[in-house]
């Protein structure tokens, strides 16, 4: 189906940052065939009419733990560690296919409804994850999280391990690149050197990209700097981590020497503003990061410790964080923040999306710019980053198909989402 956007204001989110009013953008199959100011000859089978509205990219959230929805709201008031290991992984503990498929339809639910496009997820029981992404219509990256805590496995037999390699050989790619398959290491301080020999060598052999948390807490810094005598960055490059494309979530104390190893390697940092908040883990630097060459995406994280998926909050926490822990009200700008959360998430994601432009992956929000709190409109970005919220999304296309518009979702029943967690899930976790 071919749909030509028409009379909308469009913030493409390109190199030369162009916004164009009452302009022009035609989709054709799965991707932008026009972007201009002048009504294109083609005929479409349906016109949206986008006057009082604005077209811009999709959201990418680049790290997130979809099926940990579930968990909305459950053990606040502790640090990562305490939360971790006293709360989130026994309730992990009790998880089946059943909760997690339930969990990840209503992660994807919630995304969709704040203009989210294409996630990174981090997690396990990943075909049951793949297979509620591909129902919902959006793209994502899924990493089976690895963690290894004895010497002695053998990543030939090792479940994790086996998990990873089928899931890189029956997805990665599949539907003309809907679902990738990233590699995954989960933490520094939840695995050893041997599981970071093998995946650094498997994601090489098979083209796979990275996905890994990093330096989110000062304890985790101290305790590996302790162990290794350098920094989780510096470790993961000596055993090859960084050799493909990767992605660090959250990186809050990672250092200036860090940061070289990431433009080194064209490492992307992930920065979850909302959950190293609430976890007390600390702030970011990343203005600094990004004067210093460091590509930055944004990610909601779980919506266990967040408890959102709003990228719009992702957006604004990011922005005010960065001033008044600068001290600066021009630390990050606007463009830098609204590029952080669609076109940089993309590019770390190994995707042709996150901008306005023929050729790219129709990927498209429309936001309702009559709504009262986006009125007056004095400038297009600060809105977005500053004044909107996720019920102004009034339209949600992914890969060149609508899947929620106006309130109603397209590719998901959600009073079956909704019966399932309250009569499965969360009497499985809970009770």
């Amino acid at each position: 189906m071919n749909t030509l956007f028409s009379h909308v204001t469009v913030v493409c989110m390109n190199a030369a940052n162009t916004i164009l009013e009452d302009a022009y953008v035609l989709v054709k199959g799965k991707e932008i065939a026009y972007v201009g100011p002048i009504r294109p000859q083609e005929r479409a089978d349906r016109e949206v009419n986008g006057t009082g509205k604005v077209l811009m990219p999709g959201f990418v959230d680049a790290h997130t733990h979809l099926t940990m929805s579930l968990m909305r709201g459950y053990a606040g008031g502790h640090d990562l560690q305490t939360w971790l290991n006293d709360y989130i992984f026994p309730v992990e503990a009790k998880l089946d296919s059943r909760a997690v498929k339930a969990g990840t339809a209503l992660a994807l639910a919630e995304a969709i409804s704040c203009g989210i496009t294409s996630v990174s997820d981090m997690y396990y029981f990943c075909d049951d994850i793949i297979g509620e992404v591909v129902k919902s219509g959006i793209s994502a990256n899924i990493a089976r999280g690895v963690t290894v805590f004895t010497e002695d496995f053998d990543p030939n037999t090792y479940q994790a391990c086996v998990e990873t390699r089928a899931l890189a050989e029956q997805w990665h790619n599949y539907n003309d690149g809907q679902i990738r398959i990233d590699a995954c290491v989960h933490g520094e301080y939840t695995s050893n050197p041997k599981l970071w020999t093998w995946m650094a060598d498997f994601a090489r052999k098979r083209g796979l990209q990275m996905h890994v948390h990093l330096s989110e807490t000062k304890g985790e810094q101290e305790a590996c700097i302790a162990r290794h005598g350098m920094t989780p960055a510096a470790v993961f490059e000596r055993y090859g981590l960084w050799d493909t494309p990767a992605i660090a979530a959250h990186c809050v104390w990672s250092t200036r020497e860090d940061w070289e190893i990431f433009k080194r390697h064209g490492v992307t940092v992930v920065h979850n503003p909302a959950s190293n908040m609430k976890l007390a883990s600390g702030a970011a630097p990343v203005a600094e990061m990004l004067r210093s060459g460091v590509k930055v995406a944004l990610g909601t994280d779980g919506m266990s410790s967040n408890d959102n998926h709003s990228m719009f909050e992702e957006m604004k926490l990011a922005s005010l964080l960065s001033k008044v822990t600068n001290l600066n009200p021009m630390s990050l700008s606007d463009e830098a923040v609204l590029k952080m959360a669609t076109a940089s998430g993309a590019q770390a994601q190994g995707r042709h999306a996150g901008v306005v432009e023929v050729g790219a992956a129709a990927d498209l929000i429309l936001i309702d710019f009559t709504s009262p709190n986006l009125t007056p409109c004095h400038d297009v970005e600060a809105n977005l980053i500053y004044a909107a919220h996720a019920g102004n999304v009034c339209m949600n296309m992914a890969r060149g198909n609508i899947i929620y518009e106006n309130g109603e979702y397209l590719t998901l029943d959600i009073e079956q989402i909704r019966r399932e967690v309250a009569r499965y899930a969360i009497p499985k976790l809970f009770r």
